[in-house]
């Protein structure tokens, strides 16, 4: 992690705190790692639970040096903890690894949120990729959102059946897919004929299908999922026609452009780019 990106959270960190409380984070961050695992635990104690503000400039800037990287909604207490492990210095492998390893263990809820919304700013990342794939099997709502929304871990190190399982959990849980980092990059074959599966099980059910699902399946349409959209342009529900309109606009298959060509008035608008995936995005 360059230097640069420590700088700009504590640029954003001094943005929302008092000096007093920049002081003591100071003073923590530059300690021995005993000592500033000590302060990432006690944390509340001396910042508040505010949620951050952050200008234009610094949100620029920092989502330009990491793109992918977000700390929009972090309250005060997150991005204090996500900066102080910034600080530890990561020279010693087995000695960082510890030390993060120890922090991972002996968590409650929130300093898991923050452990897992820095794993794209740790050291070694390789090492922390059980403990991010373990992150998508918890029933902790925040501890999952860490790891899934607006995190950029998961798209460089996650393997395709790791990917897929966090996002089939991101909608089966009714969350904004539209979060995850890499959603696009990380389409596949296998997790688009999953989700048509869901799609059918939810029909089946009388249940709606969230209209984001289909953006993961606009490359991967063969005849079956060609009979999904049939469905989609059919439903009473005006997102099912949009993202249907979507998907096929996005097949190389000449039979989605038949299809599509049928609905005039969705062609024009995806055509001419007034309709995106950015509209259907809740």
């Amino acid at each position: 992690m360059s230097d640069i990106i420590k700088q700009k959270l504590w640029s954003v960190l001094t943005y929302n705190t008092s000096p007093a409380e920049a002081d003591w984070l100071r003073q923590k961050g530059s300690s021995n790692p005993l000592e500033l695992m000590t302060a990432f635990v006690a944390v509340p104690r001396f910042v508040p639970k505010k949620i951050i503000t952050n200008s234009p400039e610094l949100k620029w800037e920092l989502n330009a040096e990491f793109p992918g990287f977000s700390v929009e909604n972090w309250s005060l207490v997150r991005l204090s903890r996500v900066w102080l492990l910034t600080q530890l210095d990561p020279s010693d492998k087995s000695e960082y690894i510890k030390n993060i390893e120890t922090l991972f263990d002996t968590a409650e809820m929130n300093e898991l949120v923050a452990l897992y919304s820095a794993l794209p700013l740790l050291s070694y990342p390789d090492q922390w990729l059980f403990r991010a794939t373990d992150a998508v099997r918890s029933n902790m709502g925040y501890v999952f959102d860490s790891i899934a929304l607006h995190n950029p871990y998961p798209e460089k190190h996650f393997s395709e059946l790791a990917w897929n399982q966090m996002v089939l959990k991101t909608i089966f849980n009714d969350k904004p897919v539209h979060l995850i980092e890499g959603l696009e990059n990380r389409s596949n074959e296998k997790l688009a004929l999953t989700l048509s599966d869901f799609a059918h099980e939810r029909w089946a059910a009388g249940r709606s299908v969230p209209p984001q699902v289909w953006r993961l399946t606009g490359k991967y349409l063969n005849p079956a999922l060609l009979a999904d959209m049939q469905h989609l342009f059919e439903s009473e529900n005006e997102e099912d026609r949009k993202a249907a309109a979507l998907a096929c606009n996005e097949s190389t298959l000449t039979s989605a452009h038949y299809l599509l060509a049928k609905y005039t008035d969705l062609e024009k608008s995806v055509k001419s780019g007034e309709l995106t995936w950015a509209e259907l995005e809740h």
